[in-house]
């Protein structure tokens, strides 16, 4: 076998492994016959365990960082050289699947481990971070593993209280963390050269191109805003049609407007309308107020905001036609995340070189790699993933997926680690 290449037996063996790893994480729960793993609980602790034995045993270097991210660290050629870092999360959302986060981390440990079997020691370092916080489902602040790890965790995190009112810093001290050590966690630029995510697609694009594997060129941006239009409550036996100031009605129309109009602006733009309240909501009321939410993603920025203009533009449109006021409130905005264009082409070769073609495609799910392109390139690898199904416990791959994937991964970080992408 040539450097840098696994073959399609230790792949198999590898990704056997893997599925037993992931089966022996979800075990690790605080739900019995539901898997939820939360950060700074018992059980993360738990699953760092585990997870740094297994590094180790793939010739790892192992510690917990101060944000309780497991941390591992293969020596390159000289020690003390920059590094090339994998990785993903542990944590789960509640009544997760068992592959969200944990196959990011436990393919890249099977990557170190066909390296330390080679005993090839290669010009970068390779470490390995099993993030602590990711979804964000206990203190409801996201990507807290991640911003550890770029410091930039907002003075204000450590207060924020959890559903039973423990704060970070309290959560913290009940794992043996200190809270004002967190800065601790940071990293120093010149550490680390990219930083490589595996994780599955979390949508159904590479189950309909019928392929294992996928390069992400970005990770959606995301707005959000609460909207509202104001119309007129009146009888519904009463009031004549021509004269209602209907506001789901004008709502009704905006959603098929925004349903209708977005693909038109591009493919990869997607707009949701997730809530909607009526006021005063009785069966014999015109409706007189709606509320309602908008959340829109896409991979660019500009194409982001250009349609919220539209949709905006539109939804004031209708209500001045109607009679009607319309407001909208943006309550929460994410730039997108951009994947670095050379590591782009290093996954995509190895993905070729593993399957025959290599399709490309954003990410409309977030991940830790939003953090870690503050400050270093980041690229990242999908896995298809049963018709798309994810933070569910339906959450399914396939064994020789997994296969192709750690394949792949394993040239990558081989081509990366020895000066390929840089």
């Amino acid at each position: 076998m040539s450097a840098g290449l696994m073959s399609a037996a230790g792949a198999a063996q590898a990704a056997a492994r893997v599925m037993a790893r992931c089966d022996r994480l979800a075990e690790i729960t605080e739900t019995p016959g539901q898997l939820t793993r939360v950060y700074l609980s018992p059980e993360h602790m738990q699953a760092n365990v585990l997870v740094g034995e297994w590094m180790r045993a793939a010739g790892m270097r192992v510690w917990q960082d101060s944000v309780g991210n497991i941390c591992g660290r293969y020596e390159g050629l000289e020690p003390g050289a920059p590094a090339l870092l994998l990785g993903s999360h542990l944590d789960t959302v509640r009544n997760a699947g068992r592959y969200d986060g944990m196959l990011g981390v436990l393919t890249a440990i099977e990557t170190v481990q066909a390296l330390h079997q080679q005993q090839l020691r290669l010009p970068l370092a390779v470490e390995i971070v099993g993030f602590g916080d990711e979804e964000g489902t206990r203190f409801g602040i996201t990507l807290l593993g991640s911003r550890g790890i770029t410091g930039s965790w907002p003075e204000s995190w450590i207060s924020h209280p959890d559903g039973n009112s423990i704060t970070v810093a309290q959560a913290m001290a009940d794992v043996g963390l200190d809270s004002e050590a967190i800065h601790q966690a940071e990293r120093d630029v010149s550490d680390i050269v990219a930083y490589l995510e595996l994780h599955i697609e979390q949508g159904p694009c590479l189950e309909q191109e019928e392929l294992a594997l996928g390069v992400v060129t970005a990770i959606n941006g995301a707005r959000r805003l609460n909207c509202q239009f104001i119309g007129e409550a009146g009888h519904a036996g009463t009031v004549p049609m021509s004269h209602r100031k209907d506001a789901l009605a004008a709502a009704a129309e905006w959603m098929v407007y925004i349903e209708q109009t977005t693909p038109k602006h591009s493919p990869q733009l997607v707009a949701t309308v997730g809530t909607l309240s009526c006021v005063p909501g009785a069966v014999n009321v015109i409706a007189g107020e709606v509320a309602l939410t908008l959340d829109i993603r896409g991979p660019e920025d500009r194409p982001l905001a250009e349609l919220l203009s539209d949709l905006l533009t539109q939804a004031e449109a209708i209500a001045l036609r109607r009679g009607l006021t319309f407001s909208a409130e943006e309550y929460y905005q994410i730039p997108a995340t951009r994947c670095d264009e050379s590591l782009q082409a290093v996954l995509s070769r190895a993905v070729s070189g593993v399957q025959g073609r290599s399709v490309s495609l954003p990410s409309g799910a977030g991940h830790d790699a939003i953090a870690i392109a503050e400050r270093w390139p980041v690229g990242m690898l999908f896995v298809r993933n049963d018709r798309g199904i994810s933070h569910h416990p339906a959450e399914a791959v396939m064994e020789k997926d997994v296969a192709q994937a750690i394949q792949a991964y394993s040239r990558v970080v081989y081509d990366v680690a020895s000066g390929g992408a840089r």
